[in-house]
């Protein structure tokens, strides 16, 4: 087992040289499927690779689509000053009917999409169909990652509003990149969730909670590394400014790691997620669901203008 994870590592350091912040999505689907019970680890372990693979097909469509940006994130701080989020309506419609869907969407829709999601993963596995049982699965395990970031729980995304632009990139990608290998991210099995909806809002106010801690930190660690704060290296051919190994050791561990817990955090929830919509469609038999899945012509099209096309809608890692 050991072999086998620090060769999964160190193929994603290597995808993550090629591709930034495909680290951490993909290291939170592929462990989940170690996380379930032994009803669902066979057929997820048969299809490890895809839900792996996939897990960043979110990040994908918004390069295509408009209305793809706003499922990743919540700004917290646009309906409340401080965590719980206890004053939201939690359900979609009492929401749209409080605020209007349009500023439900400005400022971003997570929580609710995240529910959307398991109920059409519950369908798939009503039907027995391979296809979007995979689809779903990949999908719900990126957004319910988004859930776990606390800046993805923030307006103040990237840091932009207080002199720390790039922040975003350096809690959830250089982080994970420097020190995957030595997280402890194995949650153990996990089983059915009762209450989705406050499952998924609890996971916000607990990122929301961290934000302060995040931003406050990192300038705290910045004053202590004037001099040696960023460093410089080698992607492909190109030489390229980095947050030194000193500075996120430093800022890593006064945050006491919680990188590494909201990631294991992230990994049960997923396996959670999964199991819970194969439970609440009736527990099919899913020996019986066999095949490969069929591609789909719109993963690769968002690929490519991942490539060859500005992002649509709000660039997290980018300029304000």
């Amino acid at each position: 087992m050991k072999k086998g994870i620090a060769a999964f590592l160190a193929f994603l350091i290597l995808q993550q040289a090629l591709g930034w912040g495909f680290l951490g999505h993909k290291t939170i689907n592929n462990r989940a499927v170690f996380a379930l019970p032994p009803e669902l680890f066979g057929f997820y372990k048969l299809h490890i690779d895809y839900v792996t693979a996939h897990s960043t097909d979110p990040d994908n469509r918004r390069y295509l689509f408009e209305d793809e940006g706003c499922r990743h994130y919540l700004d917290c701080d646009h309906y409340e000053s401080e965590s719980p989020l206890d004053t939201i309506p939690h359900n979609w419609y009492k929401a749209v009917e409080t605020y209007t869907e349009d500023s439900l969407t400005a400022h971003g829709i997570v929580p609710w999409h995240t529910i959307l999601m398991l109920r059409r993963l519950t369908k798939a596995f009503e039907e027995k169909n391979l296809d979007k049982i995979l689809k779903y699965s990949a999908d719900i395990g990126h957004y319910i990652a988004d859930a776990h970031v606390p800046l993805h729980a923030s307006s103040n995304y990237n840091g932009q509003h207080t002199g720390q632009h790039g922040i975003h990139a350096l809690w959830e990608s250089r982080l994970p990149q420097l020190f995957l290998d030595s997280f402890d991210i194995l949650p153990g099995t996990v089983s059915y969730i009762d209450n989705p909806q406050e499952y998924i809002w609890n996971t916000m106010s607990m990122s929301y909670a961290c934000v302060d801690s995040v931003l406050l930190i990192e300038k705290a660690v910045t004053a202590r590394h004037e001099n040696d704060k960023y460093a410089y290296e080698m992607v492909g051919n190109t030489t390229v400014q980095v947050y030194s190994k000193a500075f996120c050791e430093d800022y890593d561990a006064s945050m006491q790691d919680m990188v590494s817990r909201r990631m294991k955090a992230s990994i049960a929830a997923v396996a959670s997620f999964w199991y819970t919509a194969w439970v609440d469609a009736g527990m099919p038999n899913i020996t019986e669901i066999n095949g490969t899945p069929t591609p789909d012509p719109l993963d690769e099209k968002a690929a490519k203008a991942r490539e060859n096309s500005p992002i649509k809608g709000r660039e997290e890692h980018g300029k304000d």
